[in-house]
């Protein structure tokens, strides 16, 4: 089970779920306090700001930081649920969930997660770019994207609620 949430979350939703794997998707990830249950090797900080293309001063995501996404995910034994988590549980976090399910789920249509996605959260916005480097590494042929814009935008919040994603 992959379980989504804001930094803020992240210690109780990490305790409240036994996850024993996170991955921080934000700038500054060094304000991400790995959690005591989790080990150091299961705890990946990716660096990059919820923006959608260049901006001088920002770091934009790029299929260098979906790859590390990717292969955070493949990596997991599953044997513990993850939690993955931006600063405010609504863009980052919620691309890189989808594109971990898409991954794990070859065959799943990619609009039945995106409407999971939506369904678990009113307020979840993926990034727009993070979604887009996901379908292209992982070969969607521009399904995720298409099921973004199906999935419609998010209703404004300043932080979003834990949830989680059925990656079955």
């Amino acid at each position: 089970m992959i379980h989504v949430c804001s930094l803020a979350d992240m210690p109780a939703t990490v305790e409240a779920t036994g996850a024993r794997y996170v991955l921080t998707v934000m700038a500054q990830v060094d304000k991400a306090q790995r959690p005591p249950s989790i080990p150091e090797a299961n705890h990946l900080k990716i660096s990059m700001d919820d923006i959608t293309e260049a901006a001088d001063g920002f770091v934009a995501p790029s299929s260098a930081h979906v790859a590390q996404v990717l292969d955070f995910v493949r990596s997991w034994n599953r044997d513990a649920p993850m939690v993955i988590h931006c600063y405010a549980g609504i863009s980052r976090s919620t691309a890189s969930a989808f594109a971990a399910a898409c991954l794990l789920n070859p065959h799943r249509d990619e609009l039945s997660i995106a409407q999971q996605i939506r369904q678990a959260s009113p307020i979840a916005f993926p990034n727009r770019l993070i979604v887009t480097l996901a379908d292209e590494a992982l070969g969607r042929n521009g399904r995720m994207v298409r099921a973004l814009d199906a999935m419609g935008p998010g209703n404004m919040g300043v932080a979003g609620r834990p949830f989680q994603v059925d990656i079955d």
